[in-house]
């Protein structure tokens, strides 16, 4: 009997995990890759570079900033309706259709495209807020960092493999019997429509919510939330190393969401070729995997704050880079570097964070910590689109990222983490 709860807790584990390997399709693909190509060259047709630019920095701030309103709402109706693993569902769906619908919009309708877009991120984000939740439902405490390693892995490799073949799509249209470019990444994003859909099945089949006291969902919802949100404001008034790093967090992640969002728009903006920088954003992803791996063994050695500066530093380098290369070797250059920081800046951001809070009130912290890693995506795109306007240059708006990487640097450096775990000790006692 032992032997059948620990086997049927395994494949929770794993079909839990399996909802990152499919919903990462849609953060690599559609979000980092083939929307800003297509939204520049195919629905933006007719614009200036620049324009288009401000256009998808737009789109990708007011997907964040709709996703920062709704969370606190969307958290509180799992808790208290019981039924996280719908909800996953439902938003899985609106993404994989947004995503669908996309295969659809015509040439040089980028409003459509747009929206369609600012949906999908809605769907992908607020699945991930009753994903990351569910990680109660399929791991003890004691398997916590395990499991939820699992889940950042395997949305590494599911995304990364999905956008290898839509990038060999891209470059290779005939061989695999199509037309051209442009009917390649309009499949892609089917693709990963249907990948997203299937993969979520196990999550739906395999892993059941521990039950909990369930509490009525009525209009009042949104006040609830509010409710709840001013009380953990209230704690964290008594956690102030905590709050201190939440809010160079909010500063320097930000810079790191942008680049990955306004990463093809600025090569294309330099007259680069798409499918170098779809290459490049493919030698990022299957980087990332073994150097956060490596990331997390520099953090135990050097501990979490300094191996943030030391990302925060090849960030920096990483920008004054970009702002002055002018060949597409050094795309690929660059995209190793970010490799090789990309996921040891946010899985140090955790460990560290989670030093700075009591155990107790764990939860609702970190979904304050999500809430502002999402808030974060807002001011980033907005900030390199209007700053390349502006100046009519899209090195000077790329430049502008040092601004939130210098802040959130600067910040962090008055966290005293020694003090902090011990405000930590004292709100949890």
């Amino acid at each position: 009997m032992g032997a059948t709860v620990v086997k049927s807790k395994r494949r929770a584990q794993w079909s839990w995990a399996l909802y990152d390997w499919a919903n990462s399709a849609f953060a690599t693909t559609v979000m980092a890759g083939f929307f800003p190509v297509f939204f520049k060259s195919y629905w933006a047709t007719g614009m200036s570079a620049t324009e288009s630019t401000v256009r998808l920095g737009t789109a990708n701030a007011l997907a964040s900033l709709l996703v920062v309103l709704l969370a606190p709402l969307l958290g509180v109706i799992a808790d208290r309706s019981g039924h996280k693993k719908g909800l996953l569902l439902l938003f899985a769906m609106l993404g994989a259709l947004m995503s669908a619908g996309l295969f659809l919009v015509a040439e040089g309708y980028w409003l459509v495209a747009a929206g369609m877009y600012v949906l999908g991120v809605i769907g992908f984000a607020g699945g991930n807020v009753t994903y990351d939740a569910m990680l109660l439902d399929v791991a003890d405490k004691s398997e916590l960092e395990r499991v939820s390693a699992l889940g950042f892995a395997m949305g590494y490799l599911g995304g990364g493999l999905l956008f290898a073949v839509n990038v060999l799509m891209v470059l290779y249209p005939e061989a695999f019997g199509l037309a051209g470019k442009s009917e390649a990444v309009r499949l892609a994003f089917l693709m990963v429509a249907v990948w997203w859909a299937v993969f979520s099945l196990p999550v739906v089949l395999f892993v059941h919510e521990v039950p909990r006291p369930r509490g009525k969902i009525s209009t009042r919802g949104m006040g609830i939330a509010l409710r709840e949100l001013r009380e953990t404001w209230r704690l964290l008034r008594r956690l102030r190393m905590a709050f201190l790093f939440l809010l160079a967090y909010w500063c320097y992640i930000d810079g790191v969401d942008t680049i990955v969002r306004m990463a093809v728009d600025y090569g294309l903006s330099l007259g680069f070729a798409a499918e170098s920088l779809l290459t490049a954003l493919l030698i990022t992803q299957f980087v990332g995997f073994p150097a956060a791996i490596a990331f997390g063994w520099i953090g135990h050695r050097i501990g979490a704050k300094r191996a943030i500066w030391l990302a925060l530093l090849v960030y920096v380098l990483a920008v004054f880079w970009a702002w002055r290369m002018t060949a597409s070797w050094e795309f690929y250059g660059l995209a190793v570097v970010i490799g090789l920081v990309q996921g040891g800046i946010q899985s140090m951001s955790r460990a560290l964070y989670a030093r700075l809070i009591p155990a107790e009130h764990a939860g609702r912290l970190f979904g304050l910590y999500n809430m502002m890693g999402k808030f974060a995506a807002v001011v980033g795109p907005l900030l390199v689109g209007w700053v390349a306007v502006l100046t009519d240059s899209a090195r000077t708006g790329i430049l502008s990222v040092l601004i939130l990487f210098v802040a959130g640097g600067w910040l962090l450096a008055k966290v005293d983490v020694a003090v902090g775990e011990r405000e930590a000790k004292a709100a949890g006692a």
